[in-house]
């Protein structure tokens, strides 16, 4: 065998990142090199275009090695290249019946544990028949140990993890599958679960607890304590940052407030009893991703790093220090119109989960926010899991993303800046004071608005949505359960959610509120959509398309994308060679305002007569697609308007 190495940039001469940036300054053209190439983040983190072994200093090893401190590359030695991640889904369907058979064929077609997430009864302490508008919404209809039977009929519940989602009532809820396990003779130490109390996050996410901080955490910390003297398969606390995260969170916000959560909970379980060791095992986290892959893989590569420093500091052991971690879809990068884009997203947040070294995944379905999923949304989520990890095999490569100067970078300011939030967040008295202040909803208010800012000038696109519309596409219409019918199937039992139920002095505060970064646009094309309803088509604007399509095809397509991305209709043409022609096909189209797209030197020749000419036909608005000022001209639409804010404007000038 040759000992020749292949060296492939040999023919190549060496080149310094200065000589680089010359070259890349004579394309910019004088455009300056940080505002073209440099993209900084809500953290405000620069990334670069370029990454060298100068961004990131491998002395010492500081990501350290797959299995070992600081965990930054995860947990096990073998990464998942073994068993691969656990592919666990979410349930919420109101009808037991229903949730039973989508359960049952998740798990036979390759889901490993299920979510089950109880409706807003249950979660309110009621039994559904008493709170009958409660009852089936957000979830199934589990009041009792019966219904929880239902609706495991079936399940090997010493092969399949179930995980409960019950708020404020997860210790009620812990109850009925602990009741469970012990009729169908499910040794203790054969129960595989996930009871997922967190009262924090549910405070945070609702704005109410039935009791008061301290007594939730003390009751989270005797469920964690019996659970981990009895159940050694089993955890009871959860750390779920999703709330904050929908509500507009920074990564290194999100990081921190999982720290100083997960910190709260662990004073909770080690006042209880529990060892720093013990208390750790306990506890699972649980991270919202959007569909930007690299963020996600370096904050979920932070937040080992990071707790594994908390569980050190604490007298934690090396074992106890692996954080055991679980992504799911951030619901905030869903969208509701053309939701058939989500399958991209949810592609790239699994992907993220994946290379990020996730130990449990979740991708919901593509129609999340159009209702309860369908047989369709339910199996392309969870082929979604299969393909990456069966066909793609993203779980055989330990730790891909090790060792790249961009991710190793930015996983390290990840890490600083949360950690100087986490601080600052206990120097203020912990996640509950700040809860209850309302300081860190206002820090997150205060991203979420400049967020607002670059979605409405599509700076932040979201495909389908603010760009690329489709107006004529067919609403994706998912049916209601009739619940008054399933509220007469709930089984009578003595011991219910409401028996159970956690009652106490509650606590109240100011709930996070739950965004979507579509949401803006959306509303409007909700409002387009009435006033198609009303009036039989959608509201217009007239494209006076100038001179021959080569000239105006461009700034066209940009109109009609601006415009439909608020539902109203673009009337397109081939052009117009005269001004009269264009009115006359704008008094035909009935729009009652229009948009000039041509070339430059066709505006400079053509755009005031076309547009006094408009305006004395009767359009109450005329726009311009490009640049310029020109008489009859009300406004000037290109790269950089604030879309969302003229088409607010537009609705109400067409009274929409």
């Amino acid at each position: 065998m040759s000992e020749e190495r292949l060296a492939l940039a040999a023919e190549f001469p060496a080149t310094s990142v200065e000589a680089w940036k010359e070259s890349l300054e004579k394309v910019l053209k004088g455009a300056p090199f940080e505002k073209k190439m440099v993209v900084k983040t809500y953290d405000g983190i620069d990334i670069q275009p370029l990454y060298t072994k100068a961004d990131w200093n491998a002395d010492g090893n500081p990501s350290g090695f797959p299995g070992s401190a600081p965990f930054t590359r995860g947990n096990s030695a073998v990464g998942r290249s073994v068993d691969g991640w656990d592919i666990r889904q979410i349930h919420a369907h109101a009808d037991k019946s229903v949730a039973n058979d989508q359960i049952l064929e998740d798990l036979e077609r390759g889901v490993t544990s299920i979510i089950l997430q109880f409706d807003e009864a249950a979660r309110a302490g009621k039994n559904g028949t008493d709170a009958p508008d409660l009852a089936g919404r957000g979830g199934i209809m589990i009041y009792s140990k019966e219904d929880l039977a239902d609706v495991l009929d079936g399940v090997l519940l010493d092969l399949a993890t179930v995980s409960l989602e019950a708020g404020a009532q997860g210790a009620a809820a812990a109850s009925l599958l602990k009741a469970l396990w012990a009729d169908k003779n499910i040794a203790n130490d054969k129960a595989m679960g996930a009871f997922n109390l967190d009262p924090l996050g549910t405070l945070a996410a609702t704005g109410t607890l039935p009791t008061s901080v301290e007594d939730a955490l003390a009751d989270m910390a005797n469920l964690a304590k019996e659970t981990a003297a009895n159940y050694p398969k089993v955890t009871s606390v959860k750390v779920d940052t999703s709330a904050y995260y929908g509500a507009g969170a920074t990564e290194t916000q999100d990081l921190a407030i999982a720290l100083a959560t997960g910190v709260a909970y662990l004073r909770a379980m080690v006042d209880a009893g529990l060892s720093v060791d013990e208390a750790a095992r306990q506890i699972t986290f649980s991270f919202a991703n959007g569909a930007d892959i690299f963020t996600g893989i370096a904050k979920l590569r932070a937040a080992r790093f990071l707790w594994a420093q908390v569980i050190k500091a604490s007298g934690g052991s090396a074992e106890a220090q692996g954080m055991k971690l679980h992504a799911v879809t951030a619901a905030r990068a869903m969208s509701k119109r053309d939701p058939w884009v989500n399958m991209l997203r949810t592609t790239a947040t699994c992907f993220a989960g994946a290379i990020g070294g996730a130990d449990a995944i979740t991708v919901l379905p593509f129609d999340y926010h159009c209702g309860v999923a369908d047989n369709f949304a339910r199996r392309i989520a969870r082929n979604t899991q299969i393909v990456l990890q069966e066909e793609s095999s993203l779980n055989k490569v330990i730790d891909p993303a090790g060792g790249s100067w961009f991710i190793e970078n930015l996983s390290e300011q990840y890490v600083k800046k949360a950690w100087e939030l986490f601080q600052d967040i206990e120097n203020r008295g912990g996640m509950a004071a700040v809860l209850a202040d309302g300081s860190i909803q206002s820090q997150i208010a205060e991203v979420w608005q400049a967020r607002l800012k670059n979605i409405a000038k599509r700076k932040d696109a979201v495909t389908g949505v603010s760009e690329y519309p489709n107006i004529m596409e067919d609403a994706v219409v998912r049916s209601t359960p009739d619940y008054a019918a399933l509220i007469a199937k709930i089984n009578k039992a003595d011991i219910t959610i409401a028996s159970l139920a956690t009652q106490g002095n509650a606590t109240t505060i100011t709930a996070l509120p739950a965004h979507r970064l579509a949401e803006g646009f959306e509303k409007l094309r909700d409002a387009a959509d009435a006033y198609k309803a009303a009036n039989g088509d959608f509201p217009k604007i007239f494209s006076a398309n100038m001179g021959a399509i080569a000239k105006h095809t461009a700034r066209a397509t940009f109109a009609k994308n601006f415009f439909e991305a608020g539902g109203v209709q673009a009337v397109t043409n081939n052009g117009f060679a005269n001004v009269d022609d264009a009115v006359a096909a704008f008094k035909d189209s009935q729009a009652e305002v229009a948009v000039l797209c041509g070339s430059d030197d066709q505006y400079e020749e053509l755009a005031a007569r076309f547009a006094t000419a408009l305006k004395a036909a009767g359009a109450k608005k005329v726009f311009l697609a490009g640049r310029g000022e020109f008489d009859g001209v009300d406004a000037a639409i290109g790269m950089g308007s604030d879309v969302l804010a003229t088409l607010q404007d537009l609705h109400t000038v067409l009274g929409v």
